[in-house]
């Protein structure tokens, strides 16, 4: 949707010519001959940019841009002045307008800059606010649960956020969430009110990704006929994250290692040395050793990106949290999709907990948005979910009861487990090795020793499981 500017002047071949000219560039123009009337169409239109007359019939221009910025406080002002208003211009941008811009008929194409910068501005800050109230709030759905390899991701991002110098590498399946750890190391760190720009390493050209990383300097090739300042560039200060590193091309691994060693680099076709203050948060679903192994990757990049690897777990390995993550996506699409769905019938929560999830958070986010647009009542049944999630009904027994909390061990998490047998009294539960050991092995029995679903109960991987076999002798 096009940008609406309202023009606010009291001549008439002003307006008319700045309309004819926003409108020639694309934007929508609304006019206003007065202070009382701008405000009204202000309240109705919301612009993005207002070009504001500081002279007019009825009232002081700085009065008027104050009544403006209280309607409509997100709007950029642009001041228009005649000959020698330029030290109220000043005033009126320390009073909150964005720019001035002398009212005369041969700068008249400088407009479309002026109001081409304050949208940019606009933007920018829209961003920065969202971001700032995403990084205070809680974190976000897809870092949600409370298993245990999540409780240790989360204390690693904590831990990362405090070192805001330091590389990155994530690992982890297509789907996981690895963006959203990404995201939240830096919302966590002093980087936070800096830009958080990504790009992914195999969507683009060897070319188009060196030149959206480093920049280029104008004729460094055919159709760069301006400067451009690269991703790295324009992150100064803040993070830039690369997904999917594996598919860098090898042409233009020295060139990064270069920024990750020396925090220096040089636009296509330039000369001299560009220092910036980036972190670098890199992410991958490939096993990078294995393509050192076949020399498609740099041997020497890849020690320098594992500084600090964090691994994202595959959402089959985080036991309940799929019911955390499944209540978490119904509110957000109640939200987009004005219904008061309350969550999944008990029936449903269990083929979820089943359910493999090869496309991991985004594909339990698609379905829970496909069953709620399909769902007619209060809770999502088995029917508004896809077949190949339906069709693990017959072969899942219902989930038992939650235990209280007093019975498990804290080497477990609480929301995690059935309870299989009465608690045990107390004095009479051994040590916290004898409860764990005890507690395994009810899981083990009400699951027919599946061991892949007792790992999804318990909150723990399968390797893990099996450890605790091993180390305990379960049966």
């Amino acid at each position: 949707m096009s940008a609406t500017v309202l023009i606010v002047d009291d001549q008439l071949t002003i307006r008319r010519s700045l309309r004819h000219l926003l409108e020639r560039k694309g934007y929508r123009a609304c006019e206003a001959d007065s202070g009382a009337t701008a405000v009204l169409i202000a309240q109705a239109e919301d612009p993005e940019v207002i070009l504001l007359d500081l002279k007019l019939p009825d009232g002081d221009g700085l009065e008027i841009l104050e009544r403006l910025q209280n309607v409509c406080p997100e709007t950029a002002v642009i001041l228009l002045t005649g000959h020698g208003s330029v030290e109220v211009a000043v005033t009126a941008i320390k009073k909150g307008a964005e720019d001035f811009l002398e009212k005369d008929p041969s700068s008249l194409e400088v407009t479309e800059l002026r109001v081409e910068k304050a949208l940019e501005m606009l933007k920018l800050r829209r961003e920065n606010r969202y971001y700032r109230h995403q990084a205070h709030g809680r974190v976000p759905g897809q870092f949600a649960g409370t298993s245990p390899a999540i409780r240790d991701l989360q204390g690693m991002v904590d831990l990362l956020a405090k070192a805001p110098q330091t590389t990155v590498l994530i690992q982890g399946e297509s789907g996981s969430g690895k963006e959203v750890v990404a995201r939240a190391i830096h919302f966590r760190s002093t980087r936070t009110e800096k830009p958080f720009l990504e790009i992914n390493c195999a969507g683009l050209s060897e070319h188009l990704l060196e030149s959206e990383l480093f920049g280029h300097e104008r004729g460094a090739f055919t159709d760069a006929k301006a400067l451009k300042r690269g991703l790295l560039e324009i992150a100064d200060g803040g993070t830039v994250f690369l997904d999917e590193i594996g598919d860098m091309p090898l042409a233009i691994q020295p060139k990064f290692l270069r920024v990750l060693e020396n925090r220096t680099f040089r636009r296509v076709g330039g000369t001299r040395d560009i220092q910036v203050d980036v972190r670098v948060i890199t992410a991958s679903n490939k096993d990078l050793a294995k393509l050192v192994e076949k020399q498609a990757f740099r041997e020497d990049l890849f020690y320098r990106l594992k500084v600090m690897p964090l691994v994202v777990p595959p959402l089959r390995e985080r036991g309940r949290d799929i019911l955390v993550l499944a209540a978490h996506f119904v509110q957000e699409f109640n939200g987009m999709l004005k219904k008061r769905i309350r969550g999944f019938t008990p029936e449903a929560e269990s083929v979820l907990l089943a359910y493999a999830w090869p496309g991991n958070v985004r594909e339990l986010r698609n379905v829970t948005e496909r069953g709620m647009i399909l769902c007619q009542g209060d809770f999502i049944p088995l029917a508004c979910l896809p077949a190949e999630i339906q069709q693990l009904a017959g072969q899942v027994p219902a989930q038992p009861p939650l235990p209280t909390p007093e019975v498990l061990p804290e080497s477990l998490p609480t929301e995690s487990a059935p309870a299989v047998e009465p608690p045990v009294p107390a004095g009479e539960q051994g040590t916290l090795e004898d409860m764990e050991k005890r507690y395994i092995q009810q899981v083990l029995d009400s699951v027919s020793s599946n061991r892949s679903q007792a790992a999804r109960i318990l909150g723990i991987s399968r390797s893990t499981l099996q450890d605790k076999i091993r180390r305990y002798k379960l049966s």
